[in-house]
């Protein structure tokens, strides 16, 4: 981390891990005693203790959103595009905090922890959560940290889908809700991928069942071809051309087809620039993720579904949402496209709530809600502003 980056960032980060003793009964009826949550802050909460921020991560995120661990870390936070002084989500102006959901690897009590009963790691006995278990223990955090309720509530994606839930199950909590690129449920094509990575991790010969680190093993390659195949979906056609492919415009072309080498090998090595990138991508991944809490992520996903409660009906499942609304969307996202982010906005006007929505023009897909593309930022920016003025007049 230059001089630069500093500046530019919330700076160096410490981690701090809460511990729960309180039980938390989940959604499928199993109880965990207690618990560990990861978190990470920015910013200062304010006497009113009214500018808090809460951020809900993704399918692979963490508690570590934004800043540098160390002088000598190169690479911030996963959301550090958006969160940091003078930044969508300005240090400045709001207290922020970002945790490591439950069934996470990154500190939070998931299945490489300890189970007390067994003195052994939880692995695949750790019990299936959901959307709204995870809800239900960012409740106890802002409850140990004095917090009755945020300004807003922001995720993208999987983290989108957690504001959602907030809404509807703790609609006196919070007064704004960002949901950026997310659905109100899964498609069945999504959960078809998540299946295929699921089924490339089980099937792994090193799984053993999930008890791989009693094994003293990991199923890597399940792993790696998990994030592979999910990595596909995070991209856009025409971000796969600009990455890989040099520009043939002069002949209308672009097609994303570049030699790794600048020939082919004839065999089944490495030909093309891209396959060489899904493989770095699977590689990395699989040394720092574990495939217990993947495969928990996925199942996450798919078992969310708000309307579920209500009939089927999600406008009823707003009815008491007394919350504002901001919805992002991206044109070239297939994962979570633009018209999953409308139903939402049309279920919210059915059901008389205040609501923004913006769709923006970008080639980055799914992926597109991580990076800083101007018009997002400006949008984002401007909401985040927003908020900001509504918490000085109310103090004032």
């Amino acid at each position: 981390m230059n001089a630069s980056q500093q500046e530019q960032s919330v700076g160096i980060v410490k981690p701090e891990r809460y511990h729960f003793d309180d039980a938390l009964t989940l959604r499928s009826g199993k109880v965990l005693a207690s618990f560990d949550l990861m978190v990470e802050t920015y910013g200062e909460l304010n006497a009113e203790r009214s500018n808090a921020v809460l951020i809900c991560h993704a399918l692979s995120g963490d508690h570590h959103a934004a800043g540098y661990h160390s002088e000598n870390d190169s690479k911030p936070g996963w959301w550090d595009s958006c969160i940091g002084p003078g930044k969508a989500i300005d240090t400045n102006k709001f207290f922020v905090v970002c945790l490591n959901n439950l069934g996470g690897c990154a500190g939070s009590t998931g299945p490489t922890s300890i189970n007390p009963e067994t003195g052994k790691h939880y692995g695949p006995d750790f019990p299936i959560v959901t959307v709204r278990d995870w809800v239900k223990s960012q409740v106890m955090l802002a409850d140990r940290l004095g917090i009755e309720k945020w300004a807003a509530v922001v995720g993208g994606s999987l983290g989108g889908m957690q504001v959602l839930r907030w809404t509807i199950s703790y609609p006196e909590r919070l007064d704004h809700a960002v949901v950026i690129a997310a659905a109100p449920k899964l498609s069945a094509q999504n959960i078809a991928f998540n299946e295929v990575a699921r089924h490339s991790i089980t099937s792994d010969p090193n799984f053993h069942g999930g008890y791989y680190l009693e094994h003293g093993t990991t199923p890597k390659q399940g792993l790696k071809l998990a994030r592979m195949v999910g990595h596909i979906t995070y991209l856009s056609d025409s971000a796969m051309r600009a990455k890989f492919g040099k520009d043939l415009s002069h002949f209308g072309a672009n097609f994303g087809r570049d030699l790794r080498s600048g020939t082919l090998s004839f065999g089944y090595n490495v030909d093309f620039e891209v396959e060489s990138y899904l493989r770095y991508q699977g590689e990395r991944f699989s040394e720092n993720f574990d495939a217990n809490t993947y495969l928990l992520m996925t199942k996450a996903l798919d078992y969310f579904d708000p309307s579920v409660d209500y009939g089927g009906d999600l406008s009823k499942a707003f009815a008491n949402s007394d919350c504002k609304f901001m919805l992002m969307s991206f044109s070239t996202d297939w994962r979570f496209p633009p018209e999953r982010s409308r139903e939402i906005v049309e279920h919210l006007l059915q059901a008389k709530r205040q609501v923004t929505y913006l769709e923006i023009e970008a080639d980055a897909g799914h992926d597109a809600f991580l990076l800083p593309i101007p018009r997002y930022i400006r949008a984002f920016s401007a909401y985040m502003n927003r908020i900001h003025r509504e918490l000085t007049a109310n103090a004032s």
